[in-house]
């Protein structure tokens, strides 16, 4: 069997494996049906959203927070759709479905799912900040993407945690949490394919749109996609790393924190602005909270 078919063959086993846990709630498979068809409307989406009470209010607290800087306290979906838009809200609904997939306590001293789910966390935040000062019209879309970018690694935590333990271990963390190898060399030896490979499985499985597959696979290289796919993938590449190199930041999979010239290019981001956004990282995640707990 080819190398390419045994990487097919590992992938589909696991998703197929993690089904059973690894699903979104029929409500949000419903809000994204809804928001991808043009003929829907803000009041159908509304009740939807209005059918789980408890989704209603995560909804209504992201949208009240600093974060989204709107004028006084909304109190009802409909108003939080008129301000934020179908898209928006449709996100912050995906978002709060997706955390309960980034549970699994402690696999080693440097490293558990909550430690996922935090930097995940900050990149959003960073994503959508990046997004918004180089003014490419896709905030909301920016934040979701980095809070599902690495995924795949919650994926392989329920398909073999013992494998991902092996994989941790093998990466060789520092006291710093510095990774002495790259970490997608390490999964591949031990699980055949790597985190990407597997946050783009399970994307595709979920039928989520293609710009949520290509930076699930492609947020560590970006420039290998066609120049039309590799804004928001580029994007990521950056908000990862900005988060990683905050204080007590996450950086397993990133033994390198450089941000390669030609991203900087493509995104045409200058080190003045990346300098602003590293200053106000840390106060925008501090204003966010846990947003999603």
């Amino acid at each position: 069997m080819s190398e390419t078919a045994e990487r097919e063959q590992v992938l589909a086993t696991a998703i197929r494996e993690i089904s059973h846990i690894a699903t979104l709630p029929e409500i949000t498979l419903q809000i994204i049906e809804l928001v991808e068809d043009p003929k829907s409307s803000a009041q159908q989406l509304h009740k939807v959203i209005s059918q789980d009470p408890a989704l209603s209010s995560r909804i209504l607290k992201v949208v009240n927070s600093s974060f989204y800087g709107l004028p006084g306290q909304i109190g009802s979906i409909d108003r939080a759709v008129v301000l934020l838009g179908l898209n928006a809200v449709k996100n912050i609904a995906i978002a709060a479905s997706l955390a309960k997939l980034y549970r699994g306590g402690e696999l080693t001293p440097n490293f558990s799912a909550k430690h996922v789910w935090q930097h995940s966390n900050a990149v959003a935040i960073a994503s959508k900040m990046i997004a918004d000062q180089l003014k490419l019209g896709l905030a909301d879309e920016a934040f979701l993407a980095g809070l599902m970018h690495d995924i795949g690694l919650m994926v392989e935590l329920q398909y073999d945690r013992s494998k991902l333990i092996e994989v941790i271990e093998g990466v060789g963390l520092d006291g710093g949490g510095v990774p002495a190898q790259d970490l997608r060399d390490v999964e591949r030896e031990h699980f055949g394919a790597d985190h990407q490979a597997f946050g783009m499985a399970l994307c595709e499985k979920w039928k989520f749109p293609n710009s949520f597959v290509q930076v699930t696979g492609h947020h560590h290289n970006p420039m290998k996609l066609a120049t039309d796919a590799r804004t928001l993938p580029c994007v990521i590449y950056v908000a990862d790393r900005l988060a990683a190199g905050l204080e007590h930041g996450y950086r397993v999979d990133l033994p390198d924190l450089s941000v390669a010239s030609e991203v900087r290019e493509h995104l045409k981001i200058t080190n003045e602005v990346m300098e602003k956004l590293i200053e106000r990282l840390p106060t925008e995640i501090e204003e966010a909270g846990d947003l999603l707990a």
